[in-house]
């Protein structure tokens, strides 16, 4: 029997999801968007099977509502949904990156047939909007549920089979647990890749050539402070009894390493930079339960056209898959490095031999 899940927001995320789950024939997708624009493409590119200009209707006839909008909106849409009339149970779920404020709304709703599991699939993209949305945005991912306590096994279980077309790795988590890891992870180098672009900025008073020094390094790690602003402050609003603990952690921190520069202590400030280096390079490196590993190459290649191209076709050609790709401090004219993750240390191997083989200088993560 066809399921019908309602999609509210059909942002990056809403659409993406919504597109990935409704690829399978056991789903029919209906969805809701306050942007007519965004409705009419989702429609015309088969995203959803049938769009709903009202939520009312639609959530009372859906098996699954997801809630793909910003965690400020999931809170007014739950408690919207508190106040509808359902003939049958209905699993909940969103796709918010602060769980605790929102499982709180879910313990206060009052509507016995709504049934609750949070949800943040931890995958994004540069872009966003529906004309953004991936239907393979999720492989691979952690997607993170955090059902309420009323939930039972088999609820969960019925949300996984849903979505399963995500290939996503689910891993079940208490909501409070979820905030303070993605805290550390996620939202706070979020708060510090925006402060180190200010100080950037505002050394450019003294120093006018910044900016054309600005790039390595310092690209690499104020990327994320691109990303679209309006959506991470509802982030740091919603967690900021989190970020909050981690920035006095973090005036700690620097006065420690203050403290060492200060005493020109190279043994201890050599020791914090080894300590640094090794837990940063073991992150990802083997598979720890549901977190999939990768390996990583690092390629020297010239500045030139389909310098990239020739790399990926060489490993395409022996069929081996390329799970992340980046270029690293990229010079105009000279060589720069392109790390290249593979899926096993055999395909390592593999890609080293082969790329050995044809010429390129490189090198191996161990």
């Amino acid at each position: 029997m066809e399921r019908k899940i309602l999609v509210i927001g059909l942002g990056l995320i809403g659409g993406s999801l919504a597109k990935s789950i409704g690829e399978s024939g056991e789903n029919h997708i209906i969805g809701y968007d306050t942007n007519k624009e965004t409705l009419e493409f989702a429609l015309m590119n088969e995203i959803i099977h049938e769009s709903c200009s009202t939520i009312a209707d639609s959530a009372s006839m859906a098996d699954i509502i997801i809630l793909g909008t910003p965690i400020t909106e999931t809170i007014k849409f739950m408690k919207q949904l508190d106040q509808l009339t359902f003939d049958h149970d209905v699993i909940v779920t969103d796709v918010s990156s602060v769980k605790k404020p929102v499982n709180d709304v879910a313990k206060a709703l009052t509507n016995k047939q709504i049934k609750f599991i949070g949800g943040h699939p931890m995958a994004g993209s540069h872009k966003k909007g529906i004309k953004a949305a991936k239907g393979h945005l999720f492989e691979n991912a952690i997607y993170v549920l955090t059902p309420a306590d009323e939930c039972t096994d088999p609820m969960i279980n019925s949300l996984k089979a849903v979505l399963k077309d995500t290939k996503s790795n689910f891993v079940v988590l208490q909501a409070n647990d979820h905030d303070e890891m993605t805290g550390v992870i996620s939202h706070f180098p979020h708060l510090i890749a925006s402060a180190l672009v200010h100080q950037a900025k505002k050394w450019q008073n003294t120093h006018s050539f910044i900016p054309k020094l600005a790039a390595g390094g310092f690209r690499d790690i104020t990327r994320i402070a691109s990303s679209n602003p309006e959506l991470w402050q509802d982030i740091f609003y919603h967690n900021k009894g989190k970020m909050m603990h981690l920035i006095d952690d973090w005036i700690m921190e620097m006065n420690e390493l203050k403290l060492m520069l200060e005493q020109n202590d190279k043994v201890s400030l050599s020791s914090y930079l080894h300590q640094a280096k090794d837990y940063r390079d073991g992150l990802g490196t083997t598979k720890k339960g549901v977190i999939p590993s990768f390996y990583d190459l690092y390629v020297d290649i010239r500045d030139q056209t389909g310098a990239i191209a020739s790399v990926a076709q060489l490993l395409a050609q022996k069929e081996i898959s390329i799970k992340n790709m980046q270029i690293l401090e990229i010079r105009e004219g000279i060589t720069g490095v392109l790390r290249l993750s593979v899926p096993t240390i055999e395909d390592q191997q593999e890609s080293y031999q082969l790329l050995h083989n044809n010429g390129y200088e490189l090198m191996l993560e161990k």
